[in-house]
């Protein structure tokens, strides 16, 4: 054993172990926060959670956020409009102030959305967020359930963070409020957890998203700038779609950054399929698959960096299919990839807000460990 590969073993190994003490209740505010501080956590993560007072400072995630989506600061500012909501009853035509379609679709302007408590909301029609939204789940237990789910559609500058978004369903043709606060009509809906539509500057954080009709995440009809991080993918057959199909090329300038996510367990497809565009995918973990981890079509453009494959004890162990590059991914139990002949992906070219250190794939369980929605505590550690 070299001593490169020890040192990566023993830093992997004090990641974990920071990883338990942070949720030790027996540990103080302040020792956790010394001790996490540069270690366990993520990039993202780093930014924000380590500040006790992050209640107070809601705002301060906007400039955390990497990748393609750069950084939320269009969302923050002195004409931010601070909205909670205090009632889970859905109207998607007359939406009722206290309502999340009321703060997410009428209200017009930087809005920032949070919760007053858990609660179990039904939607009755998809939800159209509006541009220069933030849908803050942090402290509380907020799910989106048994019925439509979210879209975006025709908006920029979107924040979800925080939410439980499941057992989404069909939708037939209906009115709903849209974006702009104006009731539109809305064709069919398939039941994804998120859609987006010509959507633009996306940033999708710490969700936990299962067991959907159609799909739980789907980039499509021109949407580029986004970034997919901190989620945790479960109970699904089609996961995430980056591109809306083989004919649309406006897809061709899509760019995603997809990182940080948790993919499992019973994830069979997906993780991401893309067509036509751009894709960076790092530091992810992959717990299985039955047909492939990540594919592609329509000659795109997919750098895989960095990221953990562990194959399913039975089944399918190639998990690539065309379209797609390998950079420092590490493959367990079997695991193996097929890359796309005839040259090599373009690499990311990030901007300095956008750009982030991509670690060894050896530590993606650490990295990973937080993904999804957080249990933050109720009195200051997230």
């Amino acid at each position: 054993m070299t001593y490169q590969v020890i040192n990566y073993i023993l830093w992997c190994f004090v990641l974990a172990v920071v990883s338990v003490t942070m949720f030790n209740p027996k540990v103080s505010s302040a020792s956790k926060q010394s001790k996490l501080e540069g270690l366990e956590m993520n990039e993202i993560d780093q930014c924000w959670r380590l500040n006790p007072e992050w209640r107070k400072h809601r705002s301060q995630l906007a400039k955390c956020s990497v990748g393609y989506v750069g950084k939320m600061t269009n969302n923050i500012g002195n004409d931010l409009i601070h909205y909670k909501v205090i009632d889970p009853s859905d109207d998607p035509i007359n939406p009722k102030n206290g309502t999340l379609r009321y703060g997410a679709s009428r209200i017009q302007g930087k809005v920032w959305i949070t919760f007053q408590r858990d609660m179990h909301i039904r939607l009755e029609k998809p939800l159209l967020i509006s541009s220069f939204t933030t849908i803050d789940g942090r402290g509380v237990n907020v799910h989106i359930v048994d019925n439509a789910c979210l879209m975006i559609f025709k908006a920029t500058n979107i924040i979800i963070h925080g939410l439980r978004i499941h057992h989404c369903r069909p939708q037939a043709p209906g009115m709903v409020m849209g974006p702009n606060g104006e009731v539109i009509p809305l064709g069919q809906v398939d039941g994804d957890a998120i859609r987006l539509v010509t959507a633009s500057k996306i940033w999708i954080d710490h969700n936990t998203l299962y067991d959907c009709q159609d799909g739980l995440l789907d980039v499509t009809r021109g949407s580029t700038n986004v970034t997919i991080s901190n989620n945790w993918f479960r109970e699904q057959n089609k996961v995430m779609l980056l591109g809306h199909d083989d004919g649309y090329m406006r897809d061709k300038d899509m760019m995603v950054t997809v990182v940080y996510n948790y993919f499992g367990p019973n994830c069979h497809q997906r993780m991401p399929r893309i067509r036509h565009g751009y894709a960076h995918v790092a530091n992810n973990l992959y717990m299985g698959w039955v047909q492939y981890a990540i594919g592609g079509s329509m000659e795109p453009s997919l750098k895989s960096e960095s990221n953990l494959f562990i194959a399913p004890t039975s089944g399918r162990k190639e998990n690539g299919l065309v379209g797609i590059h390998s950079v420092g991914d590490v493959f367990e139990n079997g695991a193996s990839f097929m890359e796309t002949q005839g040259g090599q992906v373009p690499k990311p070219n990030y901007n300095p807000e956008q750009s982030f250190k991509v670690v060894d794939a050896k530590c993606v369980r650490s990295l990973t460990i937080s993904s999804g929605v957080l249990r933050c505590s109720k009195t200051s550690i997230c």
